[in-house]
């Protein structure tokens, strides 16, 4: 296969949630990797939204990396059809190889996993680690509550409006990587991801 066009990092559940659209949004975004000619690069397992955009992404053509710790190998079920599975040792590596992997960063429905992943690479992006763009999918309203908890620490004085800026949220699966891949651009990858271990 040839070199990708570009590479996505996605968070996404390791269940696959009480809502048909979370499953379909995760075949749509590994669909919309796949066809573009792009890389998914996730957290390795085959289980939930995680093994539905990995899927996805492989029968559309696209490439799948995952990286998983070896401690989860057994209870997430290791995806072993990915192009690239890397067994790491601690959630540490598997979360910096993740994010050095990719030119950009998308959120899919999921769980405190997820949500740790996100604002992690979020407050990396505000530090100045990277300058990757971040995008939050949010499917049927999933995310509402964060979002609307999100402006209340920036009302309260916690954050600064420049900070949300940092994060693109939208329901739209496909507009929302079509801008988060224009925003890449292609000297992503030439950006390396300053050590913050």
């Amino acid at each position: 296969m040839a070199e990708p066009a570009f590479s996505v990092c996605v968070y996404c559940g390791s269940r696959p949630g009480d809502n048909p659209a979370y499953t379909q949004v995760a075949q749509a975004v590994g669909q919309w990797i796949g066809a573009h000619h792009g890389q998914l690069v996730y957290g390795g397992g085959r289980s939930g939204l995680m093994g539905t955009v990995a899927e996805a992404t492989r029968l559309a053509g696209g490439r799948v990396v995952g990286v998983i710790p070896q401690a989860l190998v057994d209870k997430e079920l290791a995806n072993r059809q990915c192009d690239e599975l890397h067994i790491v040792q601690t959630m540490h590596e598997r979360k910096a190889m993740m994010a050095e992997r990719s030119d950009a960063f998308l959120a899919l429905p999921g769980g405190i996993g997820t949500f740790e992943e996100l604002f992690e690479v979020w407050t990396w992006r505000q530090l100045g680690y990277h300058d990757k763009p971040l995008g939050l999918l949010n499917v049927v309203g999933y995310y509402d509550g964060l979002l609307g908890f999100l402006q209340t620490s920036v009302s309260s004085g916690f954050m600064g409006e420049w900070q949300m800026g940092l994060l693109h949220s939208g329901s739209d699966a496909s507009e929302l990587l079509q801008s988060l891949v224009e925003q890449a651009g292609t000297n992503a990858r030439q950006i390396p991801l300053r050590s913050v271990i």
